[in-house]
């Protein structure tokens, strides 16, 4: 997961130096990012299904 102090006020995080990772903290890093991207892909999944329950209850906008 990000840490909250990556994320300016905009929303979008700062992008990392990476000139100044080893090969190791950068590895460390993509797994990090991966971590973070299955967390998101998942609320996705979760918002999209909720979605389609209201959907198919109401009727599609």
């Amino acid at each position: 997961m990000l840490d909250e102090e990556d994320k300016p006020a905009g929303g979008k995080p700062k992008p990392k130096n990476l000139d100044a990772m080893s090969v190791g903290e950068l590895k460390e890093y993509v797994g990090m990012l991966e971590t973070e991207i299955q967390r998101v892909q998942t609320e996705i999944a979760k918002k999209d299904a909720s979605k389609n329950a209201a959907e198919a209850l109401f009727g599609k906008k």
